[in-house]
């Protein structure tokens, strides 16, 4: 069994969620021994697609005709373009159809969560099976390391005992990037770093406004994708995602698996896998942010990042790796 996993101009979504689903997918596979191949032109006997755009479904199409069957990756929902990139509205009247038209002429469609799985099944014309299976989590990468630890502190320069809030994405109003900002004007004397950027002209002229005028406690060292990240996965006082619409967030994962303290907004994403104050922090508003992130603070929050870890543990790549080649095995020999 060979598998294409496609990704359309890999190099211009690197940095987003999608690309860092790319190298977890490469791993879930490499660990449960299955070939996989990054190129369309190769041969191969089942195609994952996790792009939608026309080179996208040229692929989707070519692979009809040959009778190779096709996943789409559900990463994305229509709802995800509201109020991101600048003129949003103009970008998502190109891009709605296509994410439609891969979604309805799919085999078959995974994607990360529940509720991201019923939202898709729920879109007129798709008729494939729709799966909800994470996109994993590496855990090795993010087991406590002295060396990580101290190059994210030395990178900022942080003091000892100094209480630093993250939260990583690219600074959109979706992923609660105002909120975050609010928070840290409100909390002084805690720092706040948002990892994470995109170029400016991208952005609507309200987050380039926000990004020029920080409060004083925090910064924004953009797009890092180093132990330096992960050693603030491991550290940092607590990881704040207020994210108003998520697929699932593999922000979310790296926060359990760091075994750090979770504060997220409560979403109907994570209504059926994460349990405020059992294995993360739920809130809706600034206020209820600014209290939890006090309380932890002040309060251990051992056996809430305990039990965040055993979700992070069921999400091991190797466990996802295990599904896919799973799913993969049953179309292959369904089609023959």
């Amino acid at each position: 069994m060979k598998v294409l996993l496609y990704f359309q101009n890999y190099d211009m979504i690197t940095k987003s969620g999608i690309g860092r689903a790319l190298k977890l997918q490469i791993k879930a596979l490499e660990s449960n021994g299955v070939e996989y191949t990054l190129d369309p032109n190769d041969n191969y006997d089942i195609a994952h697609i996790n792009t939608y755009w026309k080179k996208s479904y040229k692929v989707l199409k070519k692979c009809k005709k040959k009778h190779i069957p096709v996943i789409v990756h559900g990463h994305s929902i229509v709802e995800d373009m509201a109020g991101s990139f600048s003129c949003w509205q103009l970008a998502n009247l190109y891009t709605k159809p296509h994410i439609l038209k891969m979604y309805r002429n799919a085999d078959y469609i995974i994607s990360p969560t529940k509720f991201s799985s019923d939202v898709i099944r729920n879109y007129k014309g798709v008729k494939c099976e729709v799966t909800p299976l994470s996109n994993g989590i590496d855990l090795e990468e993010y087991a406590y390391n002295e060396n990580k630890i101290k190059m994210f502190k030395d990178y900022f320069n942080l003091k000892e005992g100094e209480k630093v809030v993250i939260g990583v994405g690219i600074p959109f109003k979706r992923k609660g990037f105002f909120d975050f900002i609010e928070v840290a004007k409100k909390m002084s004397d805690v720092k706040f770093i948002w990892f994470g950027g995109l170029e400016k002209i991208l952005l609507p002229k309200k987050n380039v406004y926000y990004m020029s005028h920080l409060p004083k406690n925090m910064i924004m060292p953009g797009y890092i994708d180093s132990d330096v990240i992960k050693g603030a996965f491991m550290s940092s006082t607590a990881v704040f995602f207020p994210s108003l619409l998520e697929t699932e967030g593999i922000v979310v994962l790296e926060a359990l698996a760091g075994k750090t303290p979770l504060i997220i907004r409560d979403i109907p994403t994570y209504s059926d896998w994460l349990t405020d104050k059992v294995n993360c922090f739920k809130g809706k508003t600034n206020e209820d942010f600014i209290n939890i992130i006090n309380t932890i603070i002040k309060e251990d929050t051992a056996n809430i990042t305990l039990e965040a870890y055993e979700i992070a543990k069921a999400r091991d790549i190797k466990n996802i790796g295990k599904s896919l080649k799973e799913i993969y095995t049953k179309l292959i020999t369904k089609e023959n």
